[in-house]
């Protein structure tokens, strides 16, 4: 089994103005960490190489990531131990709140690609009902095994 993840994010302000720019000019970048890091295995994206234009809600302002890594371990390890942690102490700066889960993890089996309409519905089941073995956040142990 491999960990799959999308994460949500409500931008303040539209991605082509001057107060996103620093987010957007570093995409490339870490997108390029997150591809060479230990245990990734895929990631959502569109010819331009990220997933920023891709609406996946009505809402245009919501953007999404969605990837697929070995394992937890891996996922943190580019997450917290990566110029990406940088970024992610700055969210605040380019994304609103959200009051509901933004992100969600879940077990696939080795290969398999998820899509959008895979993701959201995990996203929606946690909201729903909490972290389970079917959709989860890291506040929770879940682990491949107890898919069974």
């Amino acid at each position: 089994m491999q960990l799959a993840q999308l994460n949500i994010a409500k931008c303040k302000f539209a991605l082509d103005t001057p107060e996103m720019k620093d987010f957007v000019d570093n995409l490339d970048e870490v997108n390029g960490i997150a591809e060479i890091s230990a245990g990734f295995v895929w990631r959502l994206k569109d010819e331009s190489g990220d997933a920023t234009q891709i609406l996946a809600f009505d809402d245009p302002s919501l953007i999404v990531n969605m990837s697929v890594w070995d394992n937890v371990e891996a996922l943190k390890n580019f997450m917290f131990r990566t110029h990406h942690r940088d970024f992610m102490r700055r969210k605040n700066e380019w994304f609103e709140h959200l009051s509901e889960d933004s992100y969600v993890l879940w077990w696939v089996a080795e290969g398999h690609i998820p899509d959008i309409k895979e993701a959201k519905e995990r996203l929606l089941h946690l909201r729903e009902n909490g972290d389970s073995a079917y959709a989860f956040t890291f506040k929770s142990n879940f682990t491949e095994n107890d898919l069974t």
